[in-house]
């Protein structure tokens, strides 16, 4: 279970307001671009800076693929398996969002699954940069589709909706953007796209306006030999799925199938504690992860019918589907196959009050039966017979190297007199000459794969494609309390065999840009030492390694010892044995720290023995003026301590903290695209 949190928005506004006023104290320094330090609005043109994008894709005279290393990190990128090659995946896109500034990428990669090799594609004719955009096969038709997409300010305070349609040849590599008969769907990102025949399927997604979110509900299908967009009425009775992005869309043999989604709904709640129905009445924004299932049914024109003419569709609801991933989960992504799709990960949220949101990721992979609309779980299958056969082996290497010792010996010997290795005593001079020549460098041997027997760590958001029957992931995202960590690494896993999971790249997250990057080698070590004292929550929140095999060892606790150490940056301090009592934080007031730990200091004089009869009798006023008087001690003997921290993270930057008003679902982050 995540670690609870009691952080307030306001606390993570705060956050955002130091960031963005360093980034702009550094765009000044460079002399960029300037920017208003007070607010998280830019006046970066978009068009200019996308303008220049493809000024300089304009550059490159032909496709190229060179062998390059893998991906850098990113997320909300896309990954396909290729339709022309059942040994390429490719994929496309994303941005990579260090805590300040967000950067989005155009690159196109191909993994080839055999060699274990990465290939970068550059061309002149490339949709420009952009993350949250859905791509799909094109059925009968061939090739990859590609729609929308959004591409945004450094800051992310202002976001950019691409309705740019492509194709891309999987062969060739080629890019090419379809100019589309008659009107197509409006700009968005988040949507999902899938294939029928010779059909694309497109539905939903959102689009950020400067006021709200918007989320969709219109369904597009595009027919990709008569190169037309078509948006089908349906009649005024009938129903349909409700707006939302973030869903999974999988092909069907008579159309297509949705689950789930995400969206944010107006709500109306009463204002007091006993709201009246007729009293004041207050409208907010509250999350929703769905969890329906709806079977979009197609039925193609007839041959003689009008080339304009649009195929039949009608959306029918099914019912909950059975054993559904509990409890429900936002960022879980699917990938279809053989008739079923493939679902891993994801993020239950809990709203629990104003002051703050206990979140809980998964590492879970489950199938959905389409046809029966029902979830399994597949669980890793550890070989049993592996440790016999490896003891097996053990015992018959030792009897045959006693068997063959005296030989062994004999070699031994020729070779140090330079002599070369005899066949056999009875053969005189015979001789093998098979050692390697002074000016040949013997073959570096093939890294042998990692393979665990546990899936990758927790995340939501990430990037699955299925190849064959093989399943790869593909970065992801998790969050820790108010820092974002995108993944950078890929596994793979036998569908049929669930033998276990093949790491086929990995590299640490890297830190956002908060973190003293200086100090964090210093204390990583320190968190070592200490790491077995910390709390039940914070074991539950690490990502234990215990029961890791030997492989994972190499990899994962140094992420463990990065998650312990922004505990220990937020605590503001090293987590003390004898006194549990709140710290303050880095740049935060007196009046700010009382007003995040006021109901701990009451909780602490209610449960004092000394003072619990006291405090027992004493009105609300009175408690909290006690409450204050303990946290004013506590933060003034934390003062020194303190400021000296201040000092270490103002040596990297952080500005002071600048309070402005809560955006709600304007803010920029992760929690955005859930």
């Amino acid at each position: 279970m995540g670690k609870k949190t009691k952080k307030s928005a306001e606390h993570k506004e705060r956050i955002a307001a130091k960031q963005n006023k360093k980034a702009d104290k550094k765009e000044k320094k460079n002399k960029s671009k300037g920017r208003d330090a007070d607010s998280d609005a830019e006046d970066a043109d978009l068009d200019a800076i996308l303008a220049q994008y493809a000024e300089e894709q304009a550059k490159f005279l032909k496709v190229t693929e060179v062998v390059s290393e893998p991906p850098t990190p990113r997320s909300s990128a896309t990954i396909i398996a290729s339709p022309s090659n059942k040994n390429e995946l490719l994929i496309y896109g994303g941005e990579y969002f260090d805590g300040t500034l967000a950067t989005f990428f155009n690159n196109l990669f191909v993994y080839l699954i055999d060699r274990g090799e990465w290939r970068e594609v550059t061309s002149p004719n490339s949709p420009l940069p952009r993350s949250g955009h859905a791509w799909c096969r094109g059925g009968n038709t061939g090739g990859v589709y590609l729609f929308g997409g959004e591409f945004s300010s450094p800051k992310q305070g202002t976001f950019y909706h691409y309705n740019d349609f492509w194709h891309l040849d999987p062969s060739t590599r080629e890019w090419t953007r379809i100019e589309t008969k008659g009107k197509g769907p409006p700009a968005r990102s988040g949507h999902r796209m899938t294939y029928y025949k010779n059909y694309v399927i497109l539905f939903g997604g959102f689009q950020d306006t400067s006021q709200q979110t918007k989320y969709l509900q219109d369904l597009w299908i595009y027919d990709c030999s008569k190169y037309t967009w078509f948006n089908p009425v349906l009649p005024p009775a009938a129903q349909k799925p409700d707006p939302r992005s973030s869903f999974s869309l999988l092909p069907h043999e008579s159309g297509a199938v949705l689950y789930g989604g995400y969206s944010r709904v107006k709500v109306s709640t009463g204002v007091g504690n006993k709201a009246t129905k007729g009293g004041p009445q207050r409208m907010t924004m509250r999350p929703m992860v769905h969890q329906d299932t709806w079977f979009l049914r197609i039925a193609p024109p007839a041959p003689e019918a009008p080339s304009s003419t649009p195929p039949t569709i009608r959306w029918e609801r099914r019912k909950k589907p059975a054993n559904s991933p509990n409890p429900p989960r936002a960022g879980a992504t699917m990938a279809y196959h053989k008739g079923r799709g493939i679902m891993f990960g994801g993020v239950h949220d809990v709203e629990l009050s104003e002051e703050g949101i206990d979140s809980e990721f998964f590492d879970t992979l489950f199938a959905w039966n389409t046809d029966r609309n029902r979830f399994f779980p597949l669980t890793l299958r550890r070989p049993k017979l592996m440790a016999q056969k490896q003891q097996n082996q053990g015992i018959k290497s030792r009897d045959r190297g006693k068997a063959d010792e005296e030989d062994l010996l004999r070699n031994l010997k020729a070779l140090e007199a330079k002599k070369g290795i005899r066949v056999d005593e009875g053969d005189d001079d015979e001789l093998l000459q098979n050692q390697p020549r002074p000016d040949e460098e013997p073959a570096e041997p093939e890294k042998p794969a990692v393979v665990r027997f546990e899936m990758p760590h927790m995340r939501f958001n990430a990037q699955l494609a299925v190849q064959e029957d093989t399943l790869f992931i593909f970065s992801g995202t998790y969050e820790k309390g108010d820092r974002e960590f995108t993944f950078n690494d890929m596994y793979s896993i036998d569908l049929v065999k669930m033998d276990g999971v093949k790491e086929i790249f990995y590299n640490e997250p890297g830190n956002w840009h908060l973190l003293n990057t200086e100090d964090s080698d210093d204390e990583m070590d320190e968190d070592e030492e200490f790491g077995e004292d910390e709390s039940e929550d914070e074991d539950a929140m690490s990502l234990d390694t215990a029961s890791s095999p030997a492989p994972i060892e190499l990899t994962v606790p140094s992420v463990t010892r990065e998650m312990e150490q922004l505990d220990v940056e937020e605590q503001g301090a090293e987590p003390s044995v004898q006194d549990s009592r709140p710290l303050p934080r880095p740049f935060e007031s007196l009046r700010e720290f009382f007003s995040r730990t006021s109901e701990d200091w009451q909780k602490i004089l209610l449960d004092s023995p000394k003072e619990k009869g006291h405090a027992m009798e004493k009105n609300v006023k009175e408690l909290r003026k006690d409450a204050f008087d303990m946290a004013e001690e506590k933060w003034w003997d934390s003062r020194e301590e303190i400021m000296a921290l201040e000092d270490e993270q103002g040596a990297a930057g952080i500005g002071e903290v600048v309070s402005i008003t809560d955006r709600g679902e304007k803010a920029s982050g992760a929690g955005r695209r859930r």
